[in-house]
């Protein structure tokens, strides 16, 4: 295959899920702005919201690339069915992405209360973190392994699939659940 294919090949592959992704970004973006009113009841959250998009990319990102791999070598099969590696992988990740929910949410009370900053109570933060990051984990868990076995059965390439659809999924739902987490704590609160 020349380079020219190759590349056409990738940039096919790769188009509809860029444009999927960045409409789920702008749908993102309208859900973070419905966000605002409550922002001001939990001083912090904003601080920790692209760190929390980010490591949902990070965490997810790494699955997507064993996922890929073991599809690549054949370890892995691209169907619902018990592979201790698909099993193994899956819970790292969701024991990783609940883990540093928390440290998000300790960290950033740590640091506004040594600044001196206004912040939420260490409580409210951690249960909307916790809250959120387990939401997030399962649809992004279930999502990325559904579109990579159906994109991988149809013969893409699940390597230019992972990184739109981690960061679709990651950016929609995690503010989606970061909303529902902040208003279920302001009932509790």
């Amino acid at each position: 295959m020349s380079v020219r294919s190759e590349a056409w090949t990738i940039y096919r592959q790769a188009l509809p899920v860029l444009l999927v992704s960045l409409a789920g970004g702008l749908f993102a973006g309208l859900i973070l702005e419905d966000m605002v009113e409550h922002v001001a009841r939990f001083p912090g959250l904003l601080v920790m919201i692209p760190v929390f998009l980010a490591t949902r990319g990070n965490i997810y990102g790494a699955l997507g690339g064993r996922i890929a791999s073991g599809l690549h070598q054949g370890v892995i099969e691209p169907a619902f069915e018990r592979n201790d590696r698909l099993v193994n992988a899956v819970v790292a990740s969701f024991v990783n992405a609940i883990g540093i929910s928390i440290v998000i949410a300790a960290i950033t009370w740590a640091v506004l209360a040594g600044l001196d900053r206004e912040v939420a109570a260490l409580w409210e933060l951690v249960a909307i973190m916790l809250v959120s990051g387990v939401l997030t984990s399962v649809v992004l868990i279930a999502g990325l392994l559904a579109i990579i076995f159906a994109g991988f059965d149809r013969g893409y390439d699940p390597d230019n699939l992972v990184g739109p659809i981690v960061t679709t999924l990651g950016d929609i739902f995690g503010m989606l659940f970061l909303l529902l987490a902040v208003v279920s704590v302001e009932v509790l609160a």
